[in-house]
């Protein structure tokens, strides 16, 4: 256990929004419950944050199984979204974080902009929570199911209601299955983003060749793992590109040097997902690793943010 479990570190901290972290990495949304379920297994005090599973208005059962598969490098799944909905979020599981040391962002989700804005007004309400992180990969029920991540104006529209709607700042997560992600960087923060987190999982299909059926009951899933990083950070490099918001990049990241890649490609802060499921102390042994790179190149995150050379 070195420096960035046991004691801050000046090196690692960063700010986004406003708000300070002790150290960039943040356990991605999905991938590690609501927080308090990993704290047998992991020091979430040593987190720069924690984001939560995405919240719904209602609670939602998710998908009927098989809803995981194991790819090349990764993983499939189509869980959809399930959760326990935002008002018991709020009174049964926020609580339980209220002693760790470390900031918990909430990540919200809807099928229509009312959904959005509800969930968002019920954690402005909230204590403990230190922003919102919108998912905008979902389908837009009242627009014929197009989805919100993948038209700039629905992604525009969405995120100016979430940000009319809540003081706690917004930040909005991408979906990587678009032709162009600068355009929809630039489309959320004109809309008034405080920050962006990308990339999503990318859609994918796996097929029972036996059975000449896919595995997964949803026919398709969400491509996650090391396998897609490449295309993560070559995104979040273009996003940097785009746009002036703080960016806060995911996608495959198993180790500190894979979290080092983001960064220097423009990433502000970085979130660890499928390696949790590896192993679920992932996180810190990035935040570990990280702190070890900075000490021995005698630099700090902040200066190593978008310090790629072209």
């Amino acid at each position: 256990m070195n420096s960035a479990r046991k004691e801050s570190n000046p090196a690692l901290a960063i700010e986004i929004a406003g708000i300070k972290f002790k150290n960039p990495v943040m356990t991605a949304s999905g991938t590690f419950g609501y927080g308090k379920e990993f704290s047998p297994y992991t020091d979430l005090g040593g987190l720069g944050a924690i984001v939560v599973k995405g919240l719904s208005l209602n609670p939602r059962q998710g998908n009927p199984s098989p809803r995981i598969v194991e790819t090349p490098c990764g993983m499939l799944n189509a869980i959809g979204l399930q959760n326990v909905g935002v008002d018991a979020f709020i009174k049964e599981k926020l609580p339980a974080l209220k002693g760790v040391d470390t900031k918990v962002i909430a990540n919200i989700f809807g099928e229509t902009v009312d959904d959005y804005v509800e969930v968002a007004k019920r954690l402005d309400a909230a204590q403990g929570v230190a922003a919102v992180e919108i998912n905008i990969s979902c389908p837009n029920v009242k627009k014929g199911g197009i989805i919100f991540g993948t038209d700039p104006l629905e992604a525009h529209r969405v995120v100016s209601a979430v940000k009319g709607s809540t003081r706690l700042p917004v930040i909005t997560k991408l979906s990587p299955n678009v032709t162009d992600i600068k355009v929809m960087a630039k489309a959320v923060e004109e809309a008034g983003t405080d920050a962006i987190s990308l990339i999503n999982t990318l859609t994918g299909m796996v097929i029972d060749v036996e059975k000449r059926r896919p595995v997964l009951a949803t026919t398709t899933g969400g491509l996650s793992g090391p396998a897609i990083r490449p295309i993560a950070v070559r995104m979040v490099w273009q996003a940097r590109q785009a746009v002036k918001v703080p960016l806060i990049g995911m996608g495959g990241i198993m180790t500190a040097k894979d979290a080092l890649e983001f960064i220097i490609a423009g990433a502000t802060a970085v979130q660890v997902g499928t390696a949790n499921f590896v192993d679920p102390d992932s996180a810190i042994k990035v935040a570990d690793g990280i702190a070890e790179y900075v000490t021995r190149h005698k630099t700090s995150v902040k200066e190593l943010v978008g310090s790629l050379k072209v």
